[in-house]
């Protein structure tokens, strides 16, 4: 084998495994994160986790990805380690499918239908369409289809350089030797974990040893020990996933180990028994592709009918190897950010739900601290001051958090759907935090008046009550719609922020009577001015997350634009004058309402 033959295989080898990444980046993407969420909301059934298993990842072609995000799951909380062991084990059953469709290159024949067949005959036609849909289409997921079909083609194009290179090996003596150096059980065992360990896919590494079957110089009998040992060294992805994670993601990935070494020597000893007492003559015959996927095949579907009724026995030996320690005990403050686990930035789709989910928990705490920061006006609580300042770091802690975690995702290949709603998503947990920060200064303000001894009129308090009533329903109507992505709910907001508006300037145009009258002071005026701008304000940030949630909805990014267009629609108008008869200032009636423009 000459040195450009060598060549020609890294090269071939590189256009394999890049083609194998290009295939499994457009499957993620126009999967559009759905297949991960049938993950999360599986069922208790073992059954159905591996059937879910087997499906994710026929569909993203890749069972360390599928693992590495049950490993994320379990490591947030999301998923059970009993709900893991079905997936995992269905996972390993799905990544048999890119064995099989590399097995096609090996097809023989001189018929039309397989002449057809062969990847070397479609894989220039699939590359076609892909280039036209990536360079020429505006829709993004017509570009996904170009990525996933000319990833397909480069990895079948690397298969068949990689082919052609090593077919000279058939011819060689001592290539021969070597592959019979690794029909040696244990040293073929090691010699697939190994190769698939440093390219953490066991799916490149089946490939590789079906372009060397191709010389028609591997037998059986060596064959056989590597596909073994690809199926432990495939283990690696998940447990370098699972370093610094909680015990139940790092027994996640001691499952998929223990899975698949059980599996491996249950066979092994099995195989060579029968071989043994047998004799068969298959092992010095040369294996194809078609074999090499069989054997794949029949292994992993055989170990997981044999060990899935022993499912919780895994459970149980992963939890005896892992034990449980004083350190894996975290309040729930801490568990909420678990969520945002770096393993789900492998897989954008999934850690954009986790990013929005995160978000839900942080309106949650936003709308807990302004209810009790608008309770202390009425009837102040040195407690719940404290509570209403405590929350209020936590939503700097969100911010913090999730914006990190937010700017690292940006950095991913995403969609032009999800990079929009990124970018929403990052200014609504600054609205959400500005939000938390006026219940802090309306219970600060409380504070004050409790110290000072100071207390509003009754006719103010009244009128206070109305403005904070409207002020914390538009908060809860925001952010309810924003949990359960309610347009409809969503486009009730804006009507409701501007009686907000009126309110608010209503209240200051009656202290100011007030004042002329002599029955207020100035450092209750001021007090009030500062209570009654907080709550206009967070009234404003409530419209920014409810016009950002119909954005990304329809579309659509100009936000003054359709600010404008909404306020001439004949449903505002009907809304607004809804609101405004539903909060009246008492006494002087209901709140004068501007005219419309």
């Amino acid at each position: 084998m000459g040195i450009f033959e060598v060549l020609t295989m890294i090269g071939g080898l590189a256009l394999f495994l890049f083609g194998m990444n290009a295939l499994s980046e457009g499957l993620e993407k126009l999967s559009g994160g759905r297949l991960e969420k049938i993950l999360q909301n599986l069922t208790s059934s073992p059954i159905k986790a591996v059937l879910l298993g087997i499906l994710v990842t026929s569909v993203i072609q890749s069972s360390s990805a599928t693992t590495v995000m049950v490993v994320g799951f379990v490591n947030s909380g999301i998923m059970r380690l009993t709900q893991a062991v079905g997936i995992i084990m269905g996972a390993n059953i799905g990544t048999t499918t890119t064995a099989w469709i590399l097995s096609l290159s090996g097809l023989e024949g001189s018929n039309l239908i397989m002449k057809l067949l062969k990847p070397t005959s479609f894989s220039p036609v699939l590359a076609a369409i892909g280039i036209i849909f990536i360079m020429f289409s505006k829709k993004q997921k017509k570009k996904d289809i170009g990525t996933l079909l000319c990833g397909f083609a480069i990895l079948m194009f690397g298969m068949d350089m990689m082919s052609d290179a090593v077919s000279v090996l058939k011819d060689v003596p001592e290539f021969g030797q070597i592959l019979l150096m690794f029909s040696n059980p244990i040293l073929g065992m090691l010699a697939g974990a190994v190769i698939t360990a440093v390219i953490q896919s066991s799916s490149a590494s089946v490939g590789i040893l079906q372009s060397l079957a191709s010389t028609g110089a591997v037998p059986y009998a060596t064959a056989f020990p590597i596909i073994m040992g690809q199926n432990i060294g495939t283990c690696i992805t998940a447990i370098l996933s699972a370093i610094g994670a909680n015990k139940n993601a790092k027994r996640a990935a001691c499952v998929h180990l223990s899975f698949n070494l059980l599996g491996t020597i249950i066979f092994m000893i099995g195989f060579y028994a029968l071989d043994a007492i047998f004799n068969f003559a298959i092992m010095d015959a040369p294996i194809d592709e078609a074999g090499i996927a069989v054997i794949h095949s029949i292994f992993n579907i055989g170990a997981t009918l044999l060990l899935l009724p022993f499912s919780k026995l895994l459970v149980k030996l992963a939890t005896l190897i892992i034990k449980d320690g004083p350190e894996d005990e975290l309040d729930e403050e801490e568990k909420d950010f678990q969520v945002l686990d770096p393993r789900f930035l492998d897989t954008p789709a999934i850690a954009m739900e986790q990013c929005r989910n995160c978000t839900v928990k942080m309106a949650e705490v936003t709308k807990n601290a302004l209810r009790l920061a608008i309770g202390l006006l009425s009837e102040y609580d040195e407690k719940k001051a404290q509570k209403v300042v405590k929350l209020e770091k936590l939503t700097d802690r969100y911010e913090d958090e999730l914006g990190t975690y937010m700017v690292k995702l940006s950095r991913r290949s995403l969609t032009e759907e999800d990079s929009h709603a990124l970018s929403l998503l990052l200014h609504t947990i600054g609205d959400f935090e500005r939000i938390g920060d006026h219940a802090e200064e309306i219970a600060t303000a409380a504070t004050e008046m409790n110290e000072k001894k100071l207390r509003f009129s009754e006719k103010a308090q009244k009128e206070l009550k109305v403005l904070c009533a409207a002020a914390y329903d538009t908060v809860d109507m925001a952010f309810t719609s924003f949990a359960n992505r309610d347009l409809d709910m969503a486009q009730r907001v804006e009507p409701l922020e501007e009686v907000v508006d009126v309110l608010n300037d209503e209240l200051k145009r009656r202290h100011v009577q007030r004042l002329t009258a002599g029955t207020c002071t100035i450092e209750l005026g001021f007090m009030l001015s500062d209570i009654t701008t907080s709550l206009e304000r967070i009234a404003d940030h409530c419209s920014n997350v409810a016009v950002g949630l119909i954005q990304v909805a329809v579309d659509s990014y100009e936000t003054h634009e359709y600010l404008g267009e909404f306020k001439a629609n004949a449903e505002f108008g009907k809304l607004y004058k809804e609101y405004t008869k539903q909060y009246i200032l008492p006494a002087t009636g209901p709140v004068t309402t501007p005219e419309l423009q």
